[in-house]
């Protein structure tokens, strides 16, 4: 039985991705978490995140969570999801706020104006709604998702990594964003899994079973 824990900072979608975890771990312990002990304990970590990166970074820091978000990032299988993967970066162009700084890079914004689409008209911000996500590296996280498969996103800020090598996929959005990256036990994602029906649930599967 594999135990995973989803960190509450106050910020999170948690009832939803506690539900999908859930559906494709049967017979493992899922559950959401503020104790840094319980974090430190368990075999796998999810950060997830909704909202702005300003009051995330302050709620993680007021729960006394960022020392088992580091400790987690450095030595287990580690999933990443929306904000939660901006937080692992080094600095958001959204308050002008530091991150974690666990991956080198930026978070920037999409233009407010001049961007669009395939067909010429204007597309709005923030991006919300199902887009393609390519493949820029195999990984164990995409066994038995097809390259290009769509999944559901909502932000109007996307990771700009330092490290062209951490890039797992990107998506269009007026420009090529970053929508993935992974390194060594981290694997993080811009789009909402939880909320991507048949392919985020086999992401989720995929995490479970991942070995890094």
């Amino acid at each position: 039985m594999t135990t995973v824990a989803i960190l509450d900072y106050g910020m999170g979608n948690l009832r939803s991705v506690a539900k999908a975890i859930e559906h494709v771990a049967p017979g493992h312990e899922v559950f959401v978490t503020s104790d840094p002990a319980r974090v430190a304990a368990a075999e796998r970590v999810v950060f997830p995140g909704q909202g702005a990166m300003p009051d995330c970074m302050r709620e993680l820091d007021a729960r006394g969570l960022r020392p088992a978000v580091m400790q987690a990032a450095a030595s287990k299988p580690f999933l990443g999801i929306c904000i939660g993967q901006q937080m692992l970066f080094d600095h958001s162009a959204e308050g002008d706020v530091p991150g974690l700084g666990i991956l080198r890079g930026e978070v920037v914004r999409f233009p407010d104006a001049a961007m669009q689409g395939a067909d010429g008209l204007r597309l709005k911000v923030p991006h919300m709604g199902w887009n393609e996500v390519w493949q820029r590296q195999p990984h164990p996280m995409w066994d038995g998702i097809p390259d290009g498969e769509r999944f559901y996103f909502v932000h109007s800020y996307f990771v700009a990594p330092a490290d062209d090598d951490i890039v797992a996929a990107q998506t269009d959005y007026g420009l090529r964003f970053t929508s993935a990256v992974a390194r060594a036990n981290i694997f993080a994602a811009q789009f909402h899994p939880e909320k991507s029906a048949a392919a985020g649930l086999r992401l989720l599967a995929n995490f479970i079973r991942w070995q890094p």
